[in-house]
């Protein structure tokens, strides 16, 4: 009687559990706040053009995934309360860095920021790429949060309340998400371009507030735990990459985040361009974080009996139908309107509704089967290295990005003869037939990595029985 009800109680998670998931909020508000205007940023603030945006917010985004394959390892050996201390601390610098570095452009008189930005020879100017150790302290501070605070959900958890441990890591995530999104329409609205660099005072804010959090509350169990020299980090790192299962999932599911990448390499420069200045991509970005806080619980719990692969699978193959409904904005460019909405705008969040569905389908259950690889210990190795998916996605699908506006949704603003941008921008939605088909390839990739895993573990099962008979 008693295990049954033991059983069938809702899980409980300590407290440690709970401060990591709080921070992991702050934190999120205030990556994403920025992040969903990176490219706005690199481009009207500081004169980037689309493919030199797109190359420096995507080197800055996989750099930022890359780099918890090393912080991870590192937070075992320091401590996950110092290495939070850390992270939080950089970050702070970081978003103020970003708020305070255009003002000192102003000052030299190579630009004027207001509503709309006016330059006096930026665009030529090097000053500009000192844009890049800013990014770069964001860089490291990022990549200790994302090794940290999910090494953390997997010691506070279970074999038997990992999973729902993690859908409620991803749960925060997304809470996060939504609530720094939302700044960001409000700002813009009221200062235009200025509102983009004003944006960056919140982020800092945001952090600020979880390093006093993890200062005063994060009450870590776990100091010093792994201490392991360097020889012994690289040996680990070693046995990680020499994982052939995992390499591959990493480079199948490398698919699916170029095109979830999109919701901030393209989707709000093409949005803008496409549906006018009036529109609102931060607020249709939040679309994603809002479908996967509301269906990521209930998708985990139907597919709580089926395996991690099976779930990510059917993901995989939602995420083609997310880049045609996207494309199919411009083909109703004829249209008044949709739901209300320019035909673009519509289309656009009707697709991004089905890419937060695909979400929550493999995110959470991605996470999960890379926690039960690691051994006791290297969670944090393990789980950083989880992350690099989305260090190659970064590179090839932003940097794609930037290519593939450049062809087919140039800047209206470098145009003097509005016809001539109109013809330029007449095919725009094939962007979204090349991220359809990187997806779709994705998605019968991973069918037949499962069938071959199949085998090999039956196989293996085969000789196990041999070898002890």
């Amino acid at each position: 009687m008693n295990n049954n009800t033991q059983s069938t109680a809702a899980p409980r998670f300590p407290r440690i559990f709970w401060i990591a998931n709080g921070v992991e909020l702050l934190e999120r508000a205030a990556y994403y706040g920025v992040f969903i205007v990176i490219t706005l940023y690199l481009s009207r603030i500081l004169g980037f053009s689309d493919v030199e945006a797109a190359w420096l917010a995507g080197s800055f985004s996989a750099g930022l995934y890359f780099l918890p394959t090393f912080s991870g390892a590192l937070a075992d050996k320091i401590g996950f309360r110092g290495a939070l201390l850390l992270a939080f601390g950089l970050l702070t610098i970081g978003y103020a860095s970003l708020a305070i570095f255009p003002a000192l452009i102003e000052s030299q008189g190579l630009v004027e920021y207001g509503k709309e930005t006016i330059y006096h020879g930026l665009k030529e100017a090097d000053i500009r790429w000192a844009i890049v150790p800013i990014l770069v302290v964001i860089m490291i501070g990022g990549s200790f949060i994302k090794a940290v605070i999910t090494g953390t959900v997997a010691l506070s958890t279970t074999t038997e309340t990992r999973a729902k441990g993690f859908s409620i890591f991803y749960m925060m995530v997304n809470i996060g998400a939504f609530s720094g999104k939302t700044v960001v329409k409000p700002l813009r609205e009221s200062m235009g371009d200025l509102g983009l660099i004003n944006l960056n005072y919140f982020a800092a804010t945001m952090t600020l507030i979880a390093f006093f959090s993890i200062f005063l509350f994060f009450k870590s169990t776990e100091e010093n735990r792994s201490g392991k020299s360097l020889g012994e980090i690289w040996q680990a790192l070693l046995k990680v990459l020499s994982n052939g299962r995992l390499i591959a999932l990493i480079l199948i599911i490398t698919g699916f985040w170029m095109v979830q990448h999109q919701l901030y390499a393209t989707m709000p420069k093409y949005v803008l361009r496409m549906a006018g200045e009036g529109s609102s991509p931060s607020w249709y970005a939040n679309v994603n974080p809002l479908v996967v806080f509301l269906c990521v619980s209930f998708v985990t719990g139907i597919m709580a009996k089926r395996s991690a692969l099976t779930s990510m699978t059917v993901g995989m193959f939602i995420m083609p139908v997310s880049a045609l409904l996207m494309a199919s904005g411009n083909m109703f460019a004829g249209s008044e309107t949709i739901l209300g909405m320019h035909p673009i705008a519509a289309m656009m969040i009707i697709g991004i509704v089905f890419q937060g569905l695909a979400e929550c389908f493999i995110s959470p259950r991605f996470l999960e089967y890379f926690s039960l690889q690691a051994p006791k210990g290297e969670e944090g190795l393990y789980l950083g290295f989880s992350h690099l998916h989305s260090f190659i996605s970064s590179l090839l699908g932003f940097g794609l990005s930037g290519y593939l506006l450049e062809a087919y949704c140039p800047d209206p603003r470098v145009y003097n003869d509005h016809a001539a941008w109109v013809e330029a921008s007449a095919h725009a939605h094939y962007i979204w037939y090349v991220f359809a088909a990187i997806a779709s390839v994705s998605a019968v990739s991973l069918i037949i990595y499962g069938a071959v895993i199949k085998r090999i573990d039956a196989k293996n099962d085969t000789d196990a029985e041999l070898a002890t008979a």
